[in-house]
């Protein structure tokens, strides 16, 4: 990775504060909509970030990619249902998805690093 764990989810968060710190309310209503899309109901938030992290490879963003990454592993996702759900992306978008794919599997080694039983 280019940048560690920590420095990524740092400029998240600096940048999130500086956005939603704007005064221009229409980013902290979408904000709070996203983050209300992904809390529990019918089904489960690690279900969702998975959902999200499909689509995320899908449309090949790799900041989104990470984002659901790290937060499926706070949802408790191991590793076999991070590669089942690479494997759906794969399927949806095609070879186009395998560069996304390979960023996938290297944030993925480095957020589970240690914390694989």
């Amino acid at each position: 990775m280019k940048k560690t764990v920590s420095e990524t989810r740092k400029y998240r968060l600096d940048m999130n504060e500086k956005i939603l710190n704007s005064g221009f309310r229409d980013f902290n209503k979408f904000f709070a909509l996203d983050n209300k899309a992904y809390i529990d109901g019918a089904l489960n938030a690690k279900t969702k970030e998975l959902m999200g992290l499909v689509a995320s490879m899908v449309l090949r963003c790799n900041d989104c990619i990470f984002y659901h990454i790290d937060r499926s592993v706070q949802e408790g996702a191991t590793r076999q249902e991070f590669y089942e759900s690479f494997n759906i992306a794969l399927i949806v978008g095609g070879s186009i998805v395998i560069p996304h794919l390979r960023y996938a599997m290297e944030v993925l080694d480095e957020l589970l690093a240690g914390n694989e039983v």
